[in-house]
């Protein structure tokens, strides 16, 4: 990836304990990467200790929202960054070290030949560390169920590791996108694969947070499955693809 512009995105709300270890782990294994943390009000400081190291590292960049918005927005938001500071690649990351920054230098390897490379629990080489039965149940099922009526042909939908490409992103009207928790990630592969997306899979060992109380509930499990059948709908109907490409300055 000589030349070419990586820009790393943490979603963060109450990451202070991991974000300071985080990100020296993101910078060791890809020096060359931008980082923005894009913060939702963190009670617990996140976003003033995000300005401080900014403030010691020009390749570091926050991103301040008024408050608890959702996830699918604050990555939404980090796409709209990537485009408009024209950026080849965009890389995700869950911002509690359940997706190990050591994954990083495989995901960005695939990016020779896929708009799309995605960090997969459920490919051979793949595996999850301390979950029960019912949360391995809850994402199989997800998984299961996203690939039935979107015709995803991926094996992990609903994790947030990936890569993507700027340029195909810039052709997605994001203001279409529905899912505002857990369910983007499912939506927006939806959306790439509506436009031709190549998608590529690479294994990753998913353990649980290191610091702080996981954001996953009851409510967002019923809604991710609302939006999906919803999605799963407008597939069924083939939908035109509604393209927007974005024009940098």
């Amino acid at each position: 990836m000589t030349g070419e512009r990586l820009l790393v995105t943490l979603c963060t709300y109450n990451e202070a304990e991991n974000l300071v270890q985080l990100i020296p782990e993101i910078h060791q294994r890809a020096p060359q990467a931008d980082i923005l943390v894009i913060d939702d009000n963190s009670p617990d400081g996140t976003g003033r200790l995000a300005d401080e190291m900014a403030a010691r590292d020009s390749r570091i960049h926050v991103l301040h929202r008024t408050g608890k918005l959702g996830l699918g927005t604050a990555t939404l938001a980090g796409f709209r960054y990537a485009i408009e500071k024209d950026y080849d690649y965009v890389l995700n990351l869950d911002a509690d070290f359940s997706h190990h920054p050591r994954h990083i230098p495989e995901l960005l390897a695939l990016m020779e030949t896929a708009d799309v490379a995605i960090g997969s629990r459920y490919v051979p080489g793949g595996g999850v560390i301390g979950w029960g039965l019912r949360r391995h149940f809850m994402s199989q099922g997800v998984n299961w169920y996203a690939r039935l009526l979107l015709g995803l042909k991926t094996h992990d939908n609903s994790g947030s590791f990936r890569c993507y490409r700027v340029s195909r992103l810039a052709e997605l009207d994001l203001d279409r996108i529905r899912a505002r928790g857990y369910a983007f990630q499912e939506e927006i592969l939806y959306r790439c694969r509506r436009i031709g997306c190549r998608f590529a899979e690479s294994p990753i060992t998913f353990e649980d947070r290191r610091y702080g109380q996981s954001k996953i509930n009851m409510k967002e499990a019923v809604s991710a499955l609302i939006v999906i059948l919803r999605l799963g709908w407008e597939n069924v109907r083939r939908l035109p693809v509604r393209r927007h490409v974005t024009s940098v300055s």
